[in-house]
């Protein structure tokens, strides 16, 4: 109850609010129980014995914990996602996380779509772009033209259509961990990251571009590693994006290139890298 009072206040705060901009906004409209695939404990309600969560007036449910609690645990919230499975989330308070000191200074960081990132320092390697759904997108259609043939509302294809959930599930996840992964990189190794204000839900308008601009998922890393740089006290800048790949990182010469072109040639400074290179270049200077 306590939960539920509680989102329908932030519901009409957030009505208030719109109005007081001029924003357009509907008057919160009410949710029947069976709308809700979540919900918040705080202090009781709920119990916790070793791998076993008991939840008043539900029932024990036994837990498959990712990793041991640590600290005190402030909130309990139970979600169904997408794919129908139930998860338990612990909110705890924990002392604050240290952080080794950075080794590197300043890294400017170019995200591409033939690799997901190249950087600035002449020490680093191009980080590859794994592209997860590209590699399982025929498994995905093969799933999609079962679950296309099953018979609505039959056993058959609500085991397809799970099938097909715990597919999409797969990528997500694997997205997900390879991202944390680049992020964290950055975050332990630079006092000072540099990356471009980029526009990505223009980008995406482009048919040709736009499922490899959302299977690299440049939005989600961006978020990550400003939380992270946040989190470890680095300090993240976001450039203007515009000129970077053209204005040579040399001698500032403006060197007209399509995406066709890889190589970063200048004519004034005789300089010769690769485009994204030259781009992590600018990006660092900016």
């Amino acid at each position: 109850m306590q939960d539920v009072l509680e989102r329908l206040e932030k519901a009409f705060q957030h009505f208030y609010d719109n109005c007081k901009k001029g924003e357009k906004g509907g008057f919160p409209r009410f949710k029947a129980r069976s709308r809700y695939d979540s919900f918040t404990l705080k202090t009781s309600g709920w119990k916790l014995n070793e791998n076993y969560l008991t939840v008043s007036k539900v029932g024990v449910f036994k837990l498959n914990l990712s990793r041991p609690i640590e600290g005190k645990i402030k909130t309990v919230s139970i979600h169904r996602d997408s794919y129908g499975d139930w998860w338990v989330c612990f909110s705890c308070i924990v002392e604050a996380k240290k952080y080794p000191e950075p080794c590197k200074g300043k890294v400017g960081i170019d995200v591409g779509l033939k690799h997901f990132c190249v950087d600035s320092d002449p020490d680093s390697q191009a980080i590859a772009n794994p592209r997860y759904y590209r590699k399982l997108k025929a498994k995905l259609r093969r799933q999609q033209r079962v679950v296309s043939r099953r018979k609505k509302g039959s056993n058959r294809r609500r085991k397809a259509v799970k099938h097909l959930a715990k597919t999409h599930r797969q990528i997500a996840n694997m997205r997900l961990d390879f991202l944390h992964k680049v992020a964290n990189h950055y975050v332990l190794n630079y006092s000072e990251i540099h990356v471009e204000a980029l526009k990505i839900r223009n980008m995406v308008k482009n048919r040709h571009l736009s499922m490899s601009i959302q299977d690299a998922s440049w939005g989600l890393f961006f978020e990550l590693l400003e939380y992270k740089a946040a989190e470890a006290g680095r300090q993240l800048v976001k450039v203007n994006p515009r000129g970077t790949s053209q204005k040579c990182s040399g001698c500032g010469e403006i060197v007209p290139k399509n995406l066709a072109v890889r190589i970063h040639s200048c004519k004034a400074c005789g300089l010769d890298i690769d485009r994204d290179e030259n781009a992590a270049r600018n990006i660092k200077a900016g």
